[in-house]
């Protein structure tokens, strides 16, 4: 099992809300209206931890190890939210979240492949690193410019944690997880091509409620995703080369070979669709 020496290593670095946050060091005179209101809508997404942990929780039914960790990931991921409430209760109050804004981003994501599923998730965690590393240098107030690199750190510590579930999935279904893999990571690692940001909150999950089914849709501001980071934290295309290197480079080290861009990566996935059928 992975679960309890994940557990541990979560423990040994896990951060205190009350303790290691420098809420003293606030200065407000460093936070603008616009920045105020793009921690709000942050704060409501990171509430959708709870939607994504009763999908993982329903679709890995047969996997105890890895719904074990969710319970570990979905702590760390509600803390993000409340970390970011707390912020907006005590330096703008005006602007916390209400129950029925949270509430609206819970709701049924339809049944699909479980190790698709975690690749998507595995990306979308090196995603929200680059993203979080990119909105603290665009703040210019100290404390959440703390908050967000520190939760951009709990970002990639959760993607680490699901590449170790994708090397086991490897060991015990080889090829079919392969090709999973390789077939979410050519969507993920194609983001210059979309028009709309690659991430499971930004991506449609239930059919009967489109095109009401993404996170981001369900939000006070549902086109605020974009806005940010085009026009304010400039999540550019030097940031972007950052997340696809990223993900490339871990698969090739997943997939034993070198993968240098989609195209390489789809390549690799037509590659095994020829030894076997691909899931559908």
């Amino acid at each position: 099992m992975l679960y309890p020496e994940l557990f541990k290593s979560f423990e040994r670095v896990r951060w205190s809300l009350h303790d290691d946050i420098a809420w003293d060091a606030f200065e407000a005179s460093k936070l603008s209206e616009e920045q105020a209101q793009t921690i709000r809508m942050n704060a409501i997404t990171e509430w959708a931890a709870l939607p994504a942990t009763e999908m993982f929780l329903r679709d890995n039914r047969e996997d105890s190890d890895f719904s074990a960790f969710i319970s570990v990931w979905f702590y760390e991921e509600q803390k993000h939210a409340l970390v970011l409430m707390e912020y907006l209760r005590r330096f703008r109050p005006d602007l916390v979240p209400t129950e029925e804004e949270l509430h609206a981003v819970r709701f049924e994501f339809d049944p699909a492949p479980p190790l698709e599923t975690l690749m998507l998730h595995f990306c979308g965690e090196i995603r929200l690193n680059h993203w979080y590393r990119c909105a603290a240098d665009w703040h210019t107030e100290p404390v959440i410019k703390q908050i967000y690199d520190t939760i951009s750190r709990d970002e990639a510590r959760h993607g680490g944690a699901y590449l170790q579930y994708m090397k086991r999935a490897i060991e015990q279904t080889g090829n079919g997880a392969r090709a999973a893999f390789a077939k979410i990571g050519v969507l993920m690692a194609s983001a210059r091509r979309s028009s709309k940001a690659l991430h499971p909150t930004n991506l449609h999950v239930n059919k009967s409620l489109f095109p009401n089914d993404t996170v981001q849709s369900r939000l006070p501001e549902p086109g605020w995703l974009e806005h940010w980071l085009d026009e304010q934290i400039r999540f550019d295309a030097t940031w972007e080369r950052k997340v696809m290197d990223r993900i490339l480079h871990n698969l090739s080290l997943l997939l034993g070979r070198p993968l240098n861009s989609a195209q390489d990566l789809n390549r690799y996935r037509k590659e095994l669709a020829r030894i076997e059928p691909m899931p559908a």
